[in-house]
């Protein structure tokens, strides 16, 4: 006890996430709640945070690399790196159009973790 935690497994699977809410009395899987973790690791950054608010602001739920980097005072690169990171998370995608990268948010990805956060009063 009191070692260094286990670090997150890489995910690159950007499927459903099919997860019970937490608290119900079924038990959640340990895949379940390593996708989870996953997903909640990737959006446990303030960067991310912005980048995905502005997104969701967008009438299409995405935007450029080179609209994204000002949003948050980043040079592209970096930018792209948190991008990455959401990416292979499963909550957003990316499309090449000609020189530029557009990002756009995985609304699924986004209603999934929402319902496993869900809290019912």
């Amino acid at each position: 006890m009191g070692g260094m935690p286990k670090t997150l497994p890489a995910q690159t699977d950007s499927s459903p996430l099919a997860v019970i809410p937490l608290g119900h009395t079924n038990s959640m899987a340990p895949d379940e709640a390593v996708a989870l973790a996953v997903r909640l690791k990737a959006l446990a950054d303030p960067v991310r945070l912005q980048l995905l608010g502005h997104l969701l602001d967008q009438p299409d739920l995405e935007a450029c690399t080179c609209n994204l980097a000002p949003v948050v005072g980043l040079s592209e690169p970096t930018v792209s790196h948190h991008l990455k990171k959401l990416e292979t998370a499963g909550i957003l995608t990316k499309e090449r159009r000609g020189m530029s990268v557009f990002y756009r948010v995985v609304p699924e990805a986004i209603q999934a973790i929402a319902r496993a956060l869900h809290v019912d009063s």
